[in-house]
């Protein structure tokens, strides 16, 4: 697929997710943490990064109170303070203030988060664009989540377990990987699991 292509499925998608209205989001989102908050990956994971949704993402904002309320270490990420290309982790507890990035999204603050290397994650919650059934994840194209567990790549480690998450509406027929696009362990879509699989 070329850039272009990218390009503007990147902003159809991006159109239909925000399509979507207020009562469709909730239930999807209702839908997303009884689907996830019971299977085995989220139950064992001790530090989880979830992230805020924008944009017309779907909202793990269910998932994130649930595993505060069971004791887990959450996460949230924040731009890299000295790696502009990176993601930071930063420990998030209830009621702790958050504040926007330069593109206006909230965030922890580095100055008073605590940080966590990304390889010590057991399970990341990633936000998409655009996915297939084979498990490909088009993301809104600046490279954060790949650059951050590019790791996963060189090492061949299968840690943190990496699970976008997306409205079944984003779903498309195929998409072109990229040598640098990160491969999901799995999508969880508000209707089904997409576990990934090799091209």
């Amino acid at each position: 697929m070329t850039q272009p292509t990218r390009a503007s499925l990147r902003k159809a998608l991006r159109t239909a997710r925000r399509a979507l209205t207020p009562r469709q989001q909730t239930l999807a989102a209702n839908r997303l943490y009884h689907r996830i908050s019971s299977q085995r990956d989220y139950l064992r994971a001790r530090r989880i990064a979830f992230y805020l949704a924008g944009d017309g993402e779907i909202d793990p904002g269910l998932l994130l109170a649930d595993a505060l309320a069971r004791g887990k270490h959450c996460y949230l990420p924040c731009l890299h303070p000295f790696r502009p290309d990176r993601l930071l982790f930063l420990r998030y507890r209830e009621g702790e203030p958050l504040f926007p990035h330069r593109w206006g999204m909230l965030e922890p603050s580095p100055r008073r988060a605590k940080a966590i290397s990304a390889r010590t994650l057991d399970l990341v919650f990633i936000p998409l664009v655009g996915f297939d059934p084979r498990g490909n994840r088009l993301g809104m194209g600046k490279g954060f989540y790949d650059r951050s567990f590019a790791f996963r790549q060189r090492s061949g480690r299968r840690s943190p377990r990496l699970i976008g998450l997306a409205h079944e509406c984003q779903r498309v027929e195929h998409l072109e990987n990229q040598a640098w696009d990160v491969q999901m362990d799995k999508i969880e879509s508000d209707r089904r699991t997409y576990r990934a699989r090799p091209i």
